[in-house]
């Protein structure tokens, strides 16, 4: 699982056996396990080479996730660029009357590129202004949908360890 600490949490993690937490969203510490009888209990941990991040390795009483599952991370990335690179292998190869992408391949490379920086820019500006709903948007560009940068331009991707969080719905649309 992934969670974020303070100095309090870190104290009183290296201080005793077991893991805890900075809750955000209540602003406490946070007992991992004082709720479901899950504790995590700490067997080792490190520190990486820029000091910013901890690794803990424990010994679970019970599933790490509030799911049930042993892991937070049971949910697999969808494949999008897999996905996306075969539409376009196969609207390529048919070039489908009335398809968007046959019509773009046909204009040539730098339609496709300028259509390619178009959909870039389109994203880069809702998730800087947090615009998951602006209908104008039309179908959000052909690459993914954004709402998975929702607060990537406030500055919150940024602070999670790890990088982004992508969700289970992220998909490829054609």
């Amino acid at each position: 699982m992934l969670g974020y600490m303070n100095p309090g949490s870190l104290k009183r993690t290296l201080e005793g056996t077991q893991v805890w937490f900075y809750s955000r969203s209540q602003e406490d510490l946070w007992h991992k396990g004082e709720v479901s009888g899950n504790y995590l209990n700490l067997r080792e941990w490190y520190v990486d080479c820029d000091s910013d991040t901890i690794l803990l390795k424990v010994d679970p009483d019970g599933p790490a996730c509030h799911t049930g599952e042993i892991s937070c991370f049971y949910t697999e990335i969808p494949r999008v660029l897999e996905e996306l690179f075969a539409v376009i292998k196969d609207r390529q190869r048919a070039m489908p009357e009335g398809s968007y992408t046959a019509k773009l391949l046909a204009e040539g490379t730098s339609r496709v590129a300028q259509k390619v920086i178009e959909e870039a820019g389109e994203t880069a500006l809702a998730a800087a202004t947090n615009d998951t709903e602006n209908p104008a948007r039309g179908n959000r560009g052909p690459f993914v949908s954004y709402p998975h940068l929702d607060g990537f331009g406030r500055g919150v991707a940024q602070r999670r360890l790890g990088g982004i969080a992508f969700p289970s719905g992220l998909a490829s649309s054609t």
